[in-house]
C-alpha cells in the first residue's frame, strides 16, 4: 500500500491515510527505527505529525486542514477543538491556562468487532488518530490511552485525547507525552510537569524520558526537546505510590529504620473485632471507622488510644504509629491537606517541609526486613522510590516555578501533579458507558463524545468542593487504603447476630401481620424504628469511604475520644443505635410509607413509585431542622453542589430504609445466636405494621 518512489513522499499534505499510518506508527512505537528511515525516505520531522498542513483548494476556493495523530468528533487522536479552544484561551490572555501538567493513564478495552451503522465501516480495531486499520489482519485494540492536561495555577482540566492501541510500552507512552507537550507548546501552554501511575509501565515510561530513579542519583526532570534548556518534573500518582507501600508493609510483616520498628500485624489488630471488644465500656462499645485510611493521623490516635487502654497487642507500637504518622504527613503535602495546604514550600513552610522531606528519604533509604536487608533494593521499592522521586520533583518545581512572571498565583496546586482529575474523568466515562466491565471499542467512543460534548468538561474551573481536600475526594474509589479492605482481608463479615434479650429487634424479620397499627404496643413500635435505623446505618458503614459521614450515622460517646477513627458506638440488641439524625429520617420515611402506601392503583414494585416515596421524605424534611450537626464542612463536598456528601447521605438512608421496608426479604439475611430464637408475647403480634400501609384489624 505504500508507494516506493521517493517523490511522493514530498509533499505531507498528498500523503495517502496509508502513508499517515505507517509514519506514525513507526514513529511512536519505534522512534529510532523512524529516524533511521527518514535517512532513506523523507519522511516528515516527528513534530510534524501533529502540526496543521494547509492544502488550498482552487474549486471550493477554501483551506482544508490536516493534522496528523488529530481528529473532531471526539475519535481517536488529540482533540482538535480541546486545542483550539486552549488556543483561544491563551490568546485572550488568560494567564491561568499558560502552564499545565499532563496525565496518562490506561483503559482496558474489550475486544470486538463491531459495525458501525453511520460511518459503515467496521470498528474496534487500533487507531493512533491517523485512520483505523482496518483489516482482516489488523489488530483489535486491547486499551486506550487517554491524556489530559491539568492547570497548575489555577484549577481547570482539558481532556487532551485517546488512541486506541493493541499492546503499549513505556517507550511509546514516552513518544506520546513528547507529541501532547510539542502540541500544547505549539498553542502557547508551558508543561511543567508529568504524572503517570506508579507501575512498571510508569517506571519504563521515566526511564525513557530520560527519568533516574536511583536513591543515590535521582534525576526528576527530562529536556523538551530533548537537549533543549526547558526541563519538565516527573511524578508518580501519589495514592498509586502508597497502595504498592501497603502492599511492601502486608509482604515484609516487620520492618525497622533508624531503631523503630513498624509491625503490620498493629494495623491487623487494630481491623480485628476483638480489639473493639476488648476496649469497650458500659453500654458502648470501641469500633475502628473502617472509612478511615490507614495512612493517616487517624489510625496513629487511633493505635496510641488502644495502646492507653492497656492492651496487650498494642504496647509496642510507637514504630507503628511513627510511620503512620510520616506518610500522613507526606499525603498532606502532596494534597495540600492540614498545616500544609496553604503554601507549600513558600514561606515559613519551606523549612518545616523540607525537614519532613530530609526525615522520609532518611526512614525509606534505612528501611531494611527482618532479615536486615534494605527494602529500598528490594522487588517492593516502587512505592518508596516513587515518593523519593515526587518529594525532588516538588523541590525543583518550587525552586523554580513558584514566581513565575505572569501568573496569578504563587502556589501549587499540588493535586495537579496526581492521577486524580482524569480518575474522576475515567468515572464519568465509565458511568456514561453503562457498565461496571471493560467497554467495546464502540461503546468507549460513543461515552467520550458524550462527555466531550458536555458542558461539564468547559475549560475553566471545576465544580465547587467547597471544604473538601483533593486528597478526600481522590481517595473516595480507592478502598484498598483504608481499614475496611484490610478487615475485610482478615476478617470477614459474618452474618448480623441479635441477642435473644431483645426480641422487639425481631420485628425486623417478621412479614406483614393483619393486626392493625392502632392496636401495636407504641413504645414497641418505637424501638423497632429505631432497631431497623440501626440496621440501615450498619448496612450504609459498610460502603461508606468517607470517614466523617460514617461516623455521623451512630450514636457514640464523644466525650472519651475526639478522633472520626475510633468510635464508641452505643449498643441495643447487638444493633448500633443509631444517631438521632438517622433516627429522624427513618422516622419520617416510615410515615410516608404509612400515608401514602395506602394509594390504589399504583404498582408498588416499581422503581418509579419508590423514587415518588423518596421525593415525599425529602418534602417532609425540607423547612425542618438541619441534619447531622458534624458535617458542616461536608454541606458542599461533592462533584456537584446538589450532589454532595450530606444529600447523598440523606438519600442513601432513605433509599435503603424503603427497600428494606418494602422487600424485607431481599434485604435481611440475619443470624440468631444459637438455637431457635423464641419469640416473647408481646402485645401485639408484630411490630411493624404493613409495608404497605394494608392492615386490616383482626
Amino acid at each position: 500500500d505504500l508507494p516506493r518512489e521517493l517523490h511522493s513522499w514530498r509533499q505531507m499534505a498528498d500523503y495517502s491515510p496509508e502513508m499517515r499510518q505507517f509514519a506514525c506508527l513507526l514513529h511512536l512505537y519505534h522512534i529510532k527505527a523512524y529516524d533511521y528511515l527518514r535517512k532513506i525516505l523523507p519522511l516528515p520531522h516527528p513534530y510534524s505529525l501533529t502540526k496543521q498542513v494547509f492544502s488550498y483548494s482552487f474549486i471550493q476556493n477554501v483551506f482544508p486542514v490536516l493534522v496528523w495523530l488529530s481528529n473532531n468528533d471526539a475519535a481517536a487522536g488529540f482533540s482538535s477543538d480541546i486545542f483550539l479552544r486552549l488556543q483561544e484561551k491563551v490568546e485572550r490572555g488568560d494567564q491561568a491556562c499558560r502552564y499545565c501538567a499532563v496525565l496518562v493513564q490506561d483503559v482496558s478495552l474489550q475486544k470486538q468487532q463491531e459495525w458501525d451503522l453511520q460511518t459503515k465501516q467496521l470498528m474496534g480495531f487500533v487507531d493512533l488518530g491517523a485512520g483505523v486499520l482496518d483489516a482482516d489482519e489488523a489488530p483489535l485494540a486491547s486499551e486506550a490511552i487517554i491524556l489530559m492536561a491539568v492547570g497548575i495555577w489555577s484549577p481547570w482540566t482539558a481532556p487532551l485525547g485517546y488512541f486506541l492501541v493493541n499492546s503499549t510500552s513505556g517507550r511509546f507512552l514516552a513518544q506520546l507525552l513528547r507529541q501532547a507537550i510539542h502540541k500544547l507548546n505549539s498553542v502557547g501552554i508551558v508543561v511543567l510537569a508529568v504524572t503517570s501511575a506508579a507501575s512498571a509501565r510508569g517506571a519504563e515510561t521515566a526511564r525513557a524520558l530520560g527519568i533516574r530513579i536511583d536513591p543515590k542519583r535521582i534525576q526528576c526532570t527530562f529536556q523538551h526537546p530533548p537537549g533543549s534548556a526547558h526541563s519538565i518534573a516527573y511524578f508518580f500518582d501519589v495514592c498509586h505510590a502508597l497502595l504498592l507501600i501497603r502492599n511492601a508493609l502486608q509482604c515484609f510483616q516487620k520492618v525497622e529504620w533508624l531503631g523503630d520498628t513498624l509491625w503490620w500485624q498493629h494495623v491487623v489488630e487494630l481491623c480485628s473485632p476483638e480489639s473493639g471488644r476488648a476496649g469497650s465500656k458500659g453500654s458502648y462499645q470501641l469500633q475502628v471507622n473502617p472509612a478511615t485510611l490507614l495512612f493517616s493521623e487517624g489510625v496513629a490516635e487511633a493505635l496510641e488510644h488502644l495502646q492507653k487502654l492497656g492492651l496487650a497487642s498494642f504496647q509496642n507500637c510507637s514504630g507503628t504509629v511513627k510511620f503512620v504518622r510520616l506518610m500522613s504527613s507526606l499525603c498532606d503535602v502532596f494534597y495540600g491537606r492540614g498545616s500544609y495546604g496553604k503554601e507549600p514550600l513558600l514561606g515559613g513552610n519551606y523549612t518545616k517541609i523540607s525537614s519532613l522531606f530530609d526525615e522520609a528519604r532518611s526512614c525509606f533509604v534505612n528501611l531494611t526486613d527482618s532479615m536486615g536487608r534494605y527494602v529500598i533494593k528490594s522487588k517492593r521499592k516502587l512505592g518508596f522510590l516513587s515518593f523519593l522521586l515526587n518529594v525532588e520533583s516538588l523541590k525543583w518545581l518550587s525552586s523554580n516555578h513558584t514566581c513565575l512572571k505572569g501568573t496569578l498565583s504563587h502556589h501549587l496546586h499540588t493535586h495537579a501533579f496526581s492521577l486524580d482529575p482524569l480518575e474522576q474523568f475515567l468515572r464519568a466515562l465509565q458511568q456514561a458507558c453503562g457498565s461496571s466491565g471493560s467497554p467495546t471499542c464502540a461503546v468507549f467512543q460513543a461515552a467520550y463524545h458524550k462527555l466531550l460534548a458536555s458542558c461539564s468538561l468547559a475549560l475553566g474551573s471545576p465544580p465547587s468542593r467547597g471544604n473538601a481536600s483533593p486528597w478526600d475526594v481522590s481517595l473516595s474509589q480507592r478502598r484498598a487504603l483504608t481499614l475496611g479492605s484490610i478487615r475485610a482481608q482478615y476478617h470477614p463479615a459474618p452474618g448480623m447476630t441479635l441477642a435473644p434479650e431483645y426480641p422487639y429487634s425481631t420485628g425486623l424479620l417478621l412479614p406483614s401481620s393483619a393486626l392493625s397499627n392502632a392496636l401495636t404496643d407504641l413504645s414497641l413500635h418505637t424501638q423497632s424504628l429505631t432497631c431497623t435505623a440501626g440496621w440501615v446505618a450498619e448496612q450504609l458503614a459498610l460502603d461508606l469511604q468517607c470517614e466523617a459521614c460514617l461516623a455521623s450515622l451512630f450514636e457514640a460517646d464523644q466525650s472519651r475520644l475526639r478522633c472520626r477513627s475510633v468510635l464508641y458506638i452505643k449498643k441495643l440488641g447487638g444493633v448500633s443505635v443509631p444517631s438521632a439524625s438517622v433516627n429522624h429520617i427513618t422516622s419520617i420515611s416510615e410515615q410516608v410509607l404509612n400515608r401514602y402506601g395506602k394509594v390504589g392503583g399504583a404498582n408498588k414494585n416499581t422503581k418509579l413509585w419508590h423514587l415518588c416515596l423518596e421525593q415525599k421524605v425529602f418534602q417532609e424534611l425540607l423547612g425542618e431542622s438541619p441534619l447531622f450537626p458534624t458535617l458542616t464542612k461536608h454541606l458542599f463536598e461533592g462533584e456537584l453542589s446538589i450532589n454532595n456528601h450530606y444529600t447523598a447521605l440523606v438519600k442513601q438512608i432513605t433509599r435503603c430504609y424503603l427497600n428494606v421496608r418494602t422487600h424485607p426479604a431481599q434485604h435481611l439475611n440475619l443470624k440468631y445466636p444459637c438455637g431457635r430464637h423464641k419469640l416473647k408475647r408481646l402485645k401485639g403480634r408484630h411490630l411493624f405494621p404493613s409495608p404497605l400501609g394494608s392492615c386490616q384489624s383482626s
